[in-house]
């Protein structure tokens, strides 16, 4: 087979050959296979966002452990969403990172601050991102991301990140720690440098 791997998926040569020999079931074949561009779309994005759950249900099992029972820093919590089959969240800390399939061929991720009092020196949340589905050669679905074709870990690994950063606790600066802070911003502005 000159270096093809023998234990390809022939599966569909077989359905080829069983509609030359039977007529009548290759329209039952055709009914079968013949996904168009609307429902592969909508296949594609539940298996997308069902993969990004995935990913996030083991990075958020991982990095919870690391955190001792949550004494060394808050845990993170994922959820089901109702509005869709696939639709998830993330919260730490008052915020919330939303994974949903909003319209046909995009998936929204958003972020929502979940306070009921807003607190001064609060950093506003990041606009949504979005996904969405293009139609490529031979019906196949690509989800695209500012452009740029991305695969289901890229995109949990960046939005996990981003989510764990924005979720971080901020340490109060003890009163002797404020003092060296300044010392050492009047140490960096004399040789032209700034911690800003």
């Amino acid at each position: 087979m000159n270096g093809m791997n023998s234990s390809l998926n022939q599966g569909w040569i077989h359905e080829i050959a069983r509609a030359e020999s039977s007529p009548e079931a290759e329209a039952l074949y055709q009914l079968s296979q013949g996904v168009g561009p609307q429902q592969a779309i909508e296949e594609s994005t539940v298996e997308f966002l069902t993969d990004l759950r995935a990913y996030f249900q083991e990075y958020v099992r991982v990095f919870n452990s690391l955190s001792e029972g949550g004494k060394k820093f808050a845990e993170i919590k994922i959820f089901n969403l109702t509005q869709g089959a696939a639709d998830f969240m993330l919260y730490r800390n008052g915020i919330k990172l939303i994974v949903a399939n909003t319209t046909h061929g995009a998936i929204q991720i958003s972020y929502d601050r979940h306070t009921t009092v807003s607190i001064g020196g609060e950093s506003p949340v990041p606009q949504a991102e979005e996904l969405l589905a293009q139609l490529g050669a031979f019906g196949k679905v690509h989800w695209m991301y500012r452009s740029e074709k991305v695969e289901s870990d890229q995109v949990a690994k960046h939005f996990f990140s981003d989510f764990t950063r924005m979720t971080r606790e901020q340490k109060k600066v003890k009163p002797n720690q404020k003092v060296l802070l300044e010392q050492i911003k009047a140490l960096l502005q004399e040789q032209g440098l700034s911690l800003e």
